[in-house]
């Protein structure tokens, strides 16, 4: 399978540009209100934002950072966040089953293996992933529809401007219409009745709300987006800044290696053990999502509302760019990579944990959250303790992420890296399992989770 690692999304820019444009000159028109948060400057009048738009796509929202002084507003609990339970347990069990096989067939039985990391956990955690929710008929078992969800991924901005659709998305439109149409089979086949309580309890409050089959089918298309579009780049950077970091492989390694027992042959990896024991891994994955994140929480101001010294007048919509918040050296210092910076011991030395906002927050905070970070974190783990991984290059690098689709929440690599593998010394004849058994751990690396409330 190939992949388009960046897609052109200039035109898409030209028309948010243009609207952008229309807007702020109709705001001109009317006046703007001294209360409100300052209009920003453009370097070149009225096409300017057009322009940074166009050439830096979603770091245009750093670029134009203004940094002000802010103050913490009040504000109640929100409600409990969602916690795992046996249901999501039994997802993730599927999942590491599949995945843990796809790393059978991937080990080498003599010498090295050479291929593109990225492609690799693409296919492999689309399949496992999907198989784990889905059940035994998965629609995307087949190549057709896999491949139609992503080119239907890769347009969806254009989708959701809604200007023209028919001309100015025609591909990504047909995409999704070919990947719903395989969920309409897959319904009508039955492929419900073995799926995971996610799936059909999603399936059954549609149907009491009388879905017609057709939305139904759309609507698995969309959810299928929270399910895979940011797994597979969590997974790809994780593995790059394990290995690329001096001196933190064998740490993480060393702390996985305490988690796993040894049965004859077997070895297997405890998930719960993982959950307790790997802090070092925990955080050099939070530190991931901080510097690799992109998602923008939107709120729509509901009344006139001061808040830090500006009026936001009813009706406007409020973006709050988690890349612009996770690369504020006033909250972080600085904000290159440092895998220990969520560590408990550096808890004083970072700011309050609201400012991570990789799952968003709130009432729009992710519900799969728990989900990925078993998923994410039981993979990288399997992968260290299997294999030695190598740059085909001989130096570790870091991919450009400028051509990142705009609708994604986690930065994607512009091109794969080619790595090439081993078997992990001393574990040629071992099986690799994972034991995951119900507990009330969870990788909480959110303030909903952490029980952090608001004074």
């Amino acid at each position: 399978m190939s992949y388009s690692f960046g897609n052109s999304t200039t035109p898409l820019l030209v028309l948010i540009g243009s609207a952008i444009l229309t807007y702020l000159v109709v705001r001109s028109m009317f006046g703007h209100d001294p209360h409100e948060p300052p209009l920003v400057p453009s370097s070149i009048p009225l096409v300017g934002h057009l322009v940074g738009l166009s050439r830096s796509s979603f770091n245009y929202y750093t670029e134009l950072r203004a940094v002000t002084d802010c103050r913490w507003s009040r504000t109640p609990p929100c409600a409990p966040a969602l916690h795992p339970g046996p249901a999501l347990d039994d997802i993730n069990r599927a999942m590491l089953a599949e995945i843990n096989q796809s790393l059978d067939d991937l080990a080498p039985t003599d010498g090295i293996k050479r291929f593109g990391l990225f492609a690799w956990l693409r296919d492999n955690l689309n399949l496992a992933t999907t198989r784990a929710v889905h059940g035994p008929l998965n629609p995307f078992d087949d190549k057709e529809t896999c491949d139609a969800f992503w080119e239907f991924e890769a347009g969806l901005v254009q989708i959701l401007v809604g200007l023209l659709p028919s001309i100015t998305a025609r591909k990504p439109v047909a995409a999704r219409t070919k990947a719903a149409q395989a969920f309409e089979k897959y319904y009508k086949a039955g492929g419900i009745d073995k799926a995971s309580a996610y799936a059909r309890n999603r399936h059954e409050v549609e149907a009491k709300t009388n879905f017609p089959a057709e939305d139904m089918a759309r609507s698995s298309v969309g959810g299928t987006i929270a399910l895979l579009v940011n797994t597979v780049p969590s997974v790809f950077w994780a593995l790059l800044h394990l290995h690329a970091h001096p001196g933190l492989l064998g740490q993480v390694r060393d702390e996985g290696d305490g988690c796993t027992s040894t049965d004859g042959a077997t070895k297997t990896i405890d998930m719960a053990s993982l959950k307790e024991k790997c802090p070092l891994l925990l955080s050099a994955y939070q530190e991931v999502l901080r510097y690799r994140a992109m998602g923008a929480s939107v709120r729509e101001v509901m009344e006139d509302t001061q808040l830090g010294g500006f009026l936001l007048k009813k009706g406007a919509m409020l973006q709050m760019p988690s890349h612009v918040i996770h690369t504020d050296e006033s909250l972080w210092g600085t904000t290159e990579y440092d895998p220990r910076r969520f560590l408990e011991s550096e808890k004083d030395s970072r700011p309050r944990d609201v400012c991570f906002r990789a799952f968003g927050g709130g009432k729009t905070l992710c519900p799969g959250r728990h989900f990925a970070t078993n998923e994410i974190l039981a993979v990288v783990a399997l992968w260290i303790a299997r294999f030695d991984i190598r740059p085909v290059d001989g130096e570790w690098k870091m991919p450009t992420t400028a051509k990142t689709n705009v609708a994604a929440a986690v930065m994607g690599p512009d091109e794969d890296v080619q790595v090439e593998i081993a078997t992990r010394e001393g574990m040629g004849r071992v099986r690799w399992q994972v034991k995951l058994e119900a507990s009330g751990k969870t990788f909480a690396i959110v303030t909903e989770d952490v029980g952090e409330r608001e004074e």
